[in-house]
């Protein structure tokens, strides 16, 4: 161990092991971390056999996003690619927009909302003729329009968007692909992110409850929708079939494979429970806690990582962590035994001999 001034490798080299690996092979870290699981003896193959499946949401490293605050980056970043290509603009609308922006959220603020509908204007107005100005500007120029293709489409979304549309939206410019994902949280409504399937054995191995699968859910699917993807992921996981996998009431009118369809129970479920299904149904809430770590401990409370690729590759690797900490956990109380068992296996040869 020395002292050295720099760190002892780039950050964006990991960015390019994480994207030459991809999902499919973080995946595999994951089954090779059951695998060890399994053969240290801190798991059994009967027990992944029995799961709890759940959703939770992957939080994406974005500001909490506000109509005025979005229309007013889309326009500064327009400006600012502007300048850097050469596009000279009529008119920047730097000071005014501030401005616009700094009485929106003074108006929202004091409960003024015709005012502060008004400053959303003005800055709705400004981006619309900066995006025409540039329109305008890079029409004559193909490599132009190519390089501001993607920003303006990004911005004409934002501009076109209204309060309380349905359907999809612009929530970061960043990171067009994030999602407003309500889970019911009362101190929460609202979460931006992707929603993410995490699955864990029902009964607690004797190393820990270790995570089976976990895949992050583009497009915010229902619950009960995401299991025919889910489920053959856990088979393929745990090379064996699947006898019981508990779900919560989200998952009501589910669309598992024909095959593992009679294996689903959700909470609240009447019909076909027997006491022994309903005592497996009571460990329902044994996949919270682990929720809990995977978002404190391991990061996927706040993702920083880019793209879909970023979301998915992001949750696989909190699993692996997580699952990896219980294997040394599980080892490191195994080291701690081994000399305890040689003592005791030392004491007990001569107390055999007298006994003899």
């Amino acid at each position: 161990m020395f002292f050295r001034y720099s760190l002892p490798l780039d950050r964006s080299s990991m960015t390019r092991w994480r994207q030459r690996m991809g999902e499919e092979k973080l995946t595999v870290l994951l089954q090779e971390s059951l695998r060890l699981a399994i053969r240290s003896g801190a798991a059994e193959p009967a027990d992944f056999t029995r799961v709890i499946v759940d959703t939770t949401v992957q939080p994406k490293a974005v500001a909490f996003p506000t109509d005025a605050r979005l229309l007013h980056r889309a326009r500064e970043w327009l400006v600012r690619l502007a300048h850097k290509h050469g596009v000279t603009l009529r008119q920047s609308y730097q000071r005014v927009g501030k401005s616009a922006l700094i009485r929106y959220q003074r108006h929202a603020h004091a409960r003024q909302f015709k005012r502060a509908r008004r400053a959303l204007r003005t800055l709705r107005t400004y981006l619309g003729r900066v995006m025409r100005d540039i329109g305008r500007k890079t029409g004559a120029d193909a490599s132009l329009r190519a390089r501001f293709a993607q920003p303006l489409a990004l911005a004409r979304r934002v501009h076109a968007q209204r309060y309380r549309q349905r359907g999809p939206k612009v929530y970061s410019l960043h990171a067009p692909e994030v999602e407003c994902i309500a889970k019911g949280k009362p101190h929460q409504p609202y979460e931006f992110g992707v929603k993410v399937s995490i699955a864990t054995p029902l009964h607690r191995c004797r190393g820990g409850q270790f995570v089976v699968p976990v895949a992050a859910l583009p497009g915010n699917p229902y619950d009960g929708h995401s299991l025919a993807t889910v489920l053959p992921a856990i088979t393929r996981q745990i090379g064996t079939a699947l006898i019981r996998v508990i779900t919560d009431a989200g998952y009501r009118g589910h669309n598992a494979p024909p095959a593992q369809a009679s294996c689903v129970y959700t909470s609240a479920q009447k019909r076909g429970v027997t006491a022994e299904i309903k005592r497996e149904l009571r460990r329902r809430p044994a996949v919270e806690p682990v929720i809990g770590h995977l978002k404190e401990d391991h990061r996927m409370g706040r993702n920083y990582l880019a793209g879909r690729a970023g979301d998915a590759a992001n949750a696989v690797l909190a699993a692996v962590g997580y699952n990896f900490r219980l294997l040394l956990v599980w080892l490191a109380g195994l080291g701690q035994l081994l000399p305890t068992l040689v003592r005791s296996a030392g004491t007990a040869a001569p107390n055999a001999r007298y006994a003899t």
